[in-house]
């Protein structure tokens, strides 16, 4: 059903203040509008002598009973949504139009608001032009001549680089490389760059450093150069780069953790140090009886060594057995450790929390932990040892060694009981003149799947050979 605005609308009658064109204030923020009317006209004063607060408990500015629960009345997000009037629209017209990027003059047309006819084109802004330099014939002589380049030459170089906005690919494609010698993109790029240097040196203003155009045609050359070797290799080299890769990443993580268990393994030998220092010079001066200045210092010591026990310096009552409870820095292994070797030294695991008992109880505790991690460690490094052993033994066999030798590393032979001595292990430079053969490049090395394909072609052509023979 129509209403009376439209019913006006359609038979062009006055329809009092909604009479125009509509605008942008018409249907934005007229939210806002409407609620300052109903503020206006809905408030009234508060009585007087009634405070705010039980003024907000009988209703509020609107009239409303006070909420007995907090609620939300924003419904989602909201949305800015254009609320059409009865008001005309903005009247648009089919117009011609000329781009000023142009220079044809071409004539198009488009629709277009009556209010913007006769304004320039506003995407004509956008068009940005290339400025390219343009010297005279007495410059040229001057400054900018080259054996290698003649003027009608680099006439036509600028000449492209004009029309093409410095784009050298499409230039050296459109280059007359018939009229003219052959040349490259860079040879293009770095005579051009080369001019432009020149004639902002020369045309600048006495004092000034201006910026200059540099471009380096034999970098540019050797990185297309690299780059094509890169895309011209064959899937087995690209397969043993990669394979190399993972070796070179796998040597790095395990430098990093033997550094690590290093560092970690020289912390805690210093601090075993630093706590039998300590309980020496503690005994020496218990046996002296000199005043302590604190009541039983704790022994400071380092953070990675044992267990640091909390401090205790809050106001109030504490109990003295809270002393003795573990910090949440140590781990469930090594609380379980604890607790194993002190049940197993018959220690109880809750004393009598006495001043002495607990020193001397978180003492042992402490040290029970220095001795876990001390044991780690050790267990680690003999664990990296058989590693490497075996590794060692790997590397023997590859690199043509007939059998595995039971002697030490580095040492003399092992004699048997009973028998003659054990050969003793190669040493380095032995097992350099093994590989020496074998050892080509970076590539090739040993134990690469390139350097395995060699190694078997070449014992399959040896054993031919040997067929071969009389």
């Amino acid at each position: 059903m129509a209403a009376g605005a439209d019913v006006r609308d359609i038979l062009e009658l006055a329809g009092g203040d909604n009479d125009g064109p509509i605008s942008k204030k018409d249907f934005i923020n007229s939210e806002k509008k409407k609620a300052k009317k109903t503020t206006e006209t809905l408030t009234f004063k508060r009585p007087e002598g009634m405070h705010r607060e039980v003024y907000a408990l009988l209703y509020s500015d609107k009239k409303d009973a006070p909420p007995l629960l907090p609620s939300d009345t924003t419904q989602g997000y909201r949305t800015v949504k254009a609320k059409l009037g009865c008001k005309r629209v903005r009247p648009w017209k089919w117009m011609p139009f000329t781009n000023p990027a142009r220079r044809d003059g071409a004539v198009f047309h488009h629709w277009r608001r009556m209010a913007e006819e006769g304004k320039d084109y506003p995407f004509a802004r956008f068009n940005k032009a290339v400025q390219v330099p343009v010297y005279s014939e007495q410059e040229y002589q001057m400054y900018l001549h080259d054996d290698g380049w003649t003027k009608a030459e680099t006439d036509h170089l600028f000449d492209l680089c004009k029309r093409f906005d410095l784009r050298f690919i499409v230039v050296h494609d459109r280059y007359d490389h018939q009229q003219y010698r052959k040349r490259s993109t860079e040879d293009l790029k770095e005579r051009y760059y080369n001019i432009c240097g020149k004639l902002t040196k020369v045309r600048a203003a006495t004092g000034t450093e201006p910026k200059m155009y540099v471009f380096d045609a034999g970098h540019e050359r050797r990185r297309k150069e690299q780059l094509e070797r890169l895309f011209n290799r064959t899937p087995d080299q690209v397969a043993e780069e990669e394979y190399l890769m993972q070796e070179l990443r796998k040597m790095e993580s395990r430098k990093k953790d033997r550094e690590k268990k290093a560092q970690d393994l020289q912390k805690l030998i210093t601090a075993a140090d630093t706590n039998t220092e300590m309980r020496r010079a503690e005994r020496k001066a218990t046996k002296k009886k000199l005043p302590l200045k604190r009541e039983m210092e704790k022994p400071t010591v380092p953070e990675t060594a044992g267990i640091k026990f909390p401090d205790f310096k809050s106001a109030g009552v504490t109990l003295r057995s809270q002393r003795m409870k573990l910090p949440s820095s140590v781990g469930q292994k090594k609380i379980k450790a604890i607790d194993q070797i002190l049940t197993e030294r018959e220690v109880d695991l809750n004393p009598m929390p006495t001043e002495e008992i607990v020193q001397m109880f978180n003492e042992l505790r402490s040290d029970l932990v220095l001795v876990y991690e001390l044991k780690q460690a050790h267990g680690n490094c003999e664990y990296e040892q058989q590693m490497l052993r075996h590794r060692y033994e790997a590397l023997l066999k590859a690199g043509g060694g007939g059998g595995v030798p039971v002697g030490p590393p580095g040492g003399g032979g092992l004699e048997a009981p009973g028998g003659p001595e054990v050969p003793a292990w190669p040493g380095p430079d032995d097992i350099k003149g093994e590989a020496k053969e074998q050892i080509i490049d970076v590539v090739g090395a040993p134990l690469t799947p390139n350097s395995r394909k060699r190694r078997e072609s070449a014992s399959s052509s040896s054993s031919i050979k040997k067929v071969k023979k009389p």
